[in-house]
């Protein structure tokens, strides 16, 4: 009689569990994406158009797909080449780790300031790289953005040694160089990113975008201020964070009417999830229980309710949600077609927002994600 390879009683106690919870259980699809800002003087323009386009990278990476799943997606932030940041961190500084908390994202840029300083490519590279929580699973995509305007050799850690830490940790880095194509090859941006199986991008940071207005702008942003009636602060932070919601719409308003139609869009993406404050998207990603929640932990309104009552109620807002959410998307999958049929005849903005995309796409697709 064969012995019973060791173990395998408690691999199948392990699968029977999985069995009894529902199944087998698969790994999160993920996307991470650091972005490395360059705030010296001259960077006026790039920030701008990191705060104008924002809302659009989020919504084109949440249409990306991997086994038939939108991807949870993950942004962090880091500046560097300002001079009111610490000479002795090397003029940088991590604004946010990795979170797909997307409005903390949008309210920290838009407090971005520019002041000249010395900018260390290879550094910045270097800390996002140690620092940031990056996932160890190797079907991750992981990818660092640096965008900046001087030789890519300064500061006291070598890019290249940058670069090869990366790739062992499975991080690609793209290099956006603000100015001319072969200025940017001639101070080792495209080197920075061959070395870290990256693309080299260059664009012109002070560009104005051109927006095409569409028929279906005005719905969208009804929709999108509909949707926000749907959000239920709760928890000690709660309203505080619901406001901080509203600044964000204001922010991006503040930057023009494509920046508030994608904003609207991207709050009905599975990418913008806030259940560590919103009742709604707490309930339906069972992070909370109406039952396990104080009544002063909830919205006023609900306060006085009976828990049959609360979770109707919770649950009429989800619904509502889900229904706002797929008029959202129904009437940009005809901006979509819009925007398109009048961009045939042109080259588009040479954008961060472009440089962004069209090398993420590609990465993406290297890790079997596909994106419409």
């Amino acid at each position: 009689m064969k012995r019973p390879i060791p173990g395998t009683k408690l691999i199948i106690a392990a699968l029977a569990l999985l069995v009894a919870a529902g199944g087998m259980a698969f790994a999160e699809e993920r996307i991470q994406m650091a972005i490395l800002l360059d705030t010296s003087n001259s960077m006026d323009g790039l920030i701008g158009q990191a705060k104008g386009q924002l809302w659009k990278v989020v919504n084109e990476l949440a249409r990306s797909k991997r086994h038939g799943v939108h991807p949870v997606l993950e942004v962090a932030l880091f500046e560097y080449g300002n001079d009111q940041l610490s000479d002795s961190d090397g003029y940088i500084r991590m604004v946010s780790n990795l979170t797909t908390d997307l409005d903390k994202i949008s309210e920290d840029l838009f407090k971005l300031t520019t002041d000249g300083g010395s900018e260390y490519c290879g550094m910045v590279i270097d800390r996002a790289v140690d620092r940031l929580s990056w996932s160890r699973a190797g079907d991750v995509l992981k990818v660092i953005y640096i965008a900046g305007n001087e030789p890519f050799t300064q500061g006291p850690v070598a890019y290249a040694a940058s670069a090869a830490k990366a790739i062992r940790k499975g991080i690609i880095v793209n290099t956006v160089f603000c100015g001319s194509f072969d200025e940017g090859v001639s101070t080792l941006w495209k080197d920075g990113a061959d070395r870290a199986d990256g693309r080299y991008m260059s664009i012109d940071q002070d560009e104005a975008v051109v927006n095409i207005t569409t028929p279906f702008d005005k719905d969208i942003v009804t929709l999108g201020d509909q949707l926000n009636a749907t959000y239920l602060g709760y928890g000690s932070r709660g309203e505080a964070l619901k406001e901080r919601q509203a600044a964000q719409d204001s922010n991006a308003a503040s930057m023009g009417a494509e920046a508030t139609v994608q904003r609207s869009v991207a709050k009905a993406q599975g990418a913008y999830s806030n259940s560590g404050w919103d009742l709604a998207d707490a309930i339906t990603h069972k992070t909370v229980t109406l039952g396990s929640l104080k009544d002063e932990d909830l919205p006023v309104e609900m306060r006085k309710m009976t828990l049959p009552q609360k979770e109707k109620y919770v649950q009429g807002m989800v619904s509502r949600r889900t229904a706002l959410q797929e008029k959202i998307n129904a009437a940009n999958e005809k901006r979509r077609l819009y925007v398109a049929e009048q961009m045939k005849n042109s080259a588009g903005a040479n954008s961060l927002d472009r440089a962004i995309l069209t090398s993420v796409k590609a990465e993406a697709a290297k890790k079997g994600f596909t994106i419409e």
